[in-house]
């Protein structure tokens, strides 16, 4: 099968290559002996790719510590069942399924993958691959962040970071259907995304003091660092900091910081997927390519906005 894979930490994009790589093997998948229970084989009809998974320590090893390169990167997928491992359940060949891969196993740059049953959810017919894709590792983050990690209500005031982006605009829109007030952060050139995406207000990190955005319930991060040590100053006693953004020291008054790393989860896959079917969620998608240009679509020569996606069958 076509597959891409890197064998290079420190090229970056740039190391990425298309080569042929043996498809996972369904047949031995089924059969009672080598099997890997709870696997499903998934024909892949769109994948998506995290900017920063070549600096995750599972893209180059497994979880004894041993390499693993060559390996296939990309972890978000849309497609169709092919194979079942035995006694796997809720799922069946010829399903359309989405979620999100494990990260310490081959990816879903390639034109199949094994991935663990249970990471996936069905995906409606009216829903397309790529919307799929592009859906799963944005909207759980944003998902968890706001409703498991921040426990946003009805009412309460959020400050989302890079509410243009592609993590930020899933939180905007997820936060402002829940009830809450929501404020956008960015840089000047996202104001009217941030703003066609829900938000209500929106704060120039280059020349708005975020200081006098003044109290709110929630501050969503996707930026660490500086921004996210003043963030917690602009938080009520008692709020909470969440962020993607790796371990800070950053602090609310009384309050709690939460940094996570998104899992899978199918019931939040359906919520988020329903949502999307009625036209209460948008995708933030800036770029389609197919498997063949993908190494060139990671590594453009202009800023891209938006979520890169790969359309890997048709």
């Amino acid at each position: 099968m076509k597959s891409i894979v890197v064998t290079d930490q420190a090229a970056g994009t740039a190391g990425m290559k298309l080569v042929e790589r043996p498809e996972p093997q369904g047949a031995a998948l089924a059969g009672l002996s080598n099997a890997s229970y709870g696997d499903v084989v998934v024909q892949v009809r769109a994948s998506g790719f995290t900017g920063d998974e070549l600096s995750w320590p599972s893209t180059w090893i497994d979880r004894l510590g041993r390499d693993r390169t060559p390996s296939i990167p990309g972890h978000e997928v849309a497609g169709v069942v092919t194979a079942l491992s035995y006694g796997t359940t809720g799922l069946s060949v010829g399903q359309r399924v989405f979620g999100l891969t494990d990260w310490t196993r081959d990816g879903t740059l390639a034109e199949y993958v094994a991935v663990e049953a249970r990471n996936l959810a069905p995906l409606p017919g009216d829903v397309d691959f790529t919307v799929g894709a592009a859906l799963v590792m944005p909207g759980l983050t944003a998902w968890q962040g706001l409703f498991e990690h921040g426990r946003l209500r009805v009412g309460q005031s959020v400050l989302v970071h890079g509410a243009a982006g592609v993590v930020g605009s899933m939180a905007t829109q997820l936060a402002r259907e829940a009830g809450a007030y929501v404020i956008g952060a960015g840089r000047a050139a996202g104001r009217q995304a941030a703003l066609d995406f829900g938000a209500q207000e929106f704060v120039d990190l280059d020349s708005d003091a975020l200081e006098d955005v003044g109290g709110v319930d929630l501050v969503f991060d996707v930026l660490g660092g500086d921004i996210a040590k003043r963030s917690a100053a602009v938080i009520r006693a008692g709020g909470t900091l969440v962020t993607i953004a790796g371990p800070t020291e950053a602090r609310p008054r009384n309050g709690l910081t939460v940094d996570f790393v998104v899992v899978p989860d199918r019931v939040q896959l359906s919520e988020i997927v329903r949502r999307a079917r009625d036209g209460r969620l948008r995708t933030n998608i800036g770029t389609i390519a197919t498997l063949d240009d993908a190494v060139a679509a990671f590594n453009p020569t202009k800023r891209i906005s938006g979520k890169t996606i790969i359309r890997v069958q048709p």
